[in-house]
């Protein structure tokens, strides 16, 4: 689903003014099936105002320190069944890498889902029903109007439900003593 972004700015004279009002498609990376991503905006350093409302530069999907990042994300229920996809493994990295670059660096390849970040995430669960579980097995359900403030810790979302649910999220580059950036 495309999400609406209208953007701010300041003209020559500092007044403010609409940018741009635009619809923003979702990044679906065939290695994550059903999954969508929607980056809404950010940038890889603190801003500085007034300025005329341009996209900042980011290059990476997690953000540095200083960094931002404010995106939606829909996560497939549990039951849905993966598109078949004409990509090989290597193009279906490739086409993750590209839509969402770095983020495969932080998923744990022998635990499905699992991940760690130096981040800290404001989350909250827009439509349906997410699982949240940590590194310790402890889970919390989470439904529309719940948030999550995630502190760098070991976690993976799950959709027990039977459609997807969507969450807006920002995200803060911090520094973590046990995360090597990707």
């Amino acid at each position: 689903m495309d999400v609406r972004r209208v953007v701010t700015g300041h003209d020559a004279s500092g007044k403010s003014v609409f940018v741009s009002d635009e619809q923003v498609a979702p990044r679906k990376p065939v290695l994550l099936p059903g999954s969508e991503f929607t980056m809404l905006w950010g940038g890889d350093e603190t801003p500085q105002f007034p300025d005329d409302g341009s996209m900042p530069n980011w290059h990476t999907y997690f953000p540095p320190v200083g960094g931002f990042r404010f995106s939606m994300f829909t996560l497939p229920p549990g039951t849905a069944e993966p598109e078949p996809s004409e990509l090989t493994g290597e193009e279906a990295v490739a086409d993750a890498e590209e839509k969402l670059p770095g983020l495969l660096s932080y998923l744990e390849r022998d635990d499905p889902g699992m991940h760690t970040t130096d981040t800290i995430d404001f989350e909250v669960v827009l439509e349906g029903t997410v699982i949240l579980e940590l590194d310790d097995g402890a889970e919390v359900t989470l439904n529309p109007g719940d948030t999550v403030v995630q502190n760098g810790t070991r976690h993976r979302w799950r959709n027990p439900g039977d459609v997807p649910a969507r969450l807006a999220l920002f995200v803060c580059g911090a520094h973590h003593a046990n995360v090597e950036r990707g």
